[in-house]
């Protein structure tokens, strides 16, 4: 049984469209900024990466797709530090997932249409948010 997500947690979610990406090929970690949409219904956080990008391509050569990621409030107020770091499993999405991603994606990037997708889709697992206006270090968690 999935736990509701925090609202919280949704709202810095759907405020920022940037996360970085974490992955790994064998004792060699990698990350990449992706503009991202978040599907709330299916807990599906939608970036676009093409086949000949090296997380891409690591993931893919190894069958690792297991995946960290992080969204980041840039703030040098230590009182206003927010932040979101989640795990999951990175996918390719296919058929009705990607007409539906693809809707999503155009919707909160237009200029998108005119480019090729490769979406992928990530469905985390671990979501834990940072936000110290809650209290100094103060942490929300969720697990699936």
């Amino acid at each position: 049984m999935n736990h509701p997500i925090d609202k919280r947690i949704l709202s810095l979610i759907h405020q920022h469209h940037i996360f970085t990406l974490a992955i790994t090929r064998g004792l060699q970690p990698w990350c990449a900024t992706c503009f991202y949409v978040y599907d709330e219904e299916r807990n599906l956080f939608i970036f676009t990466s093409e086949d000949d990008t090296r997380h891409i391509r690591d993931a893919v050569e190894t069958g690792n797709f297991l995946t960290a990621g992080a969204i980041a409030v840039e703030t040098k107020m230590i009182g206003k530090i927010r932040g979101i770091q989640f795990s999951g499993i990175m996918h390719r999405l296919e058929e009705e997932e990607l007409k539906t991603a693809t809707k999503q994606y155009i919707k909160k990037f237009p200029i998108a249409r005119f480019s090729t997708l490769y979406l992928w889709g990530i469905n985390p697992d671990m979501i834990k948010m940072t936000d110290n206006r809650l209290g100094f270090g103060r942490k929300l968690i969720w697990h699936s």
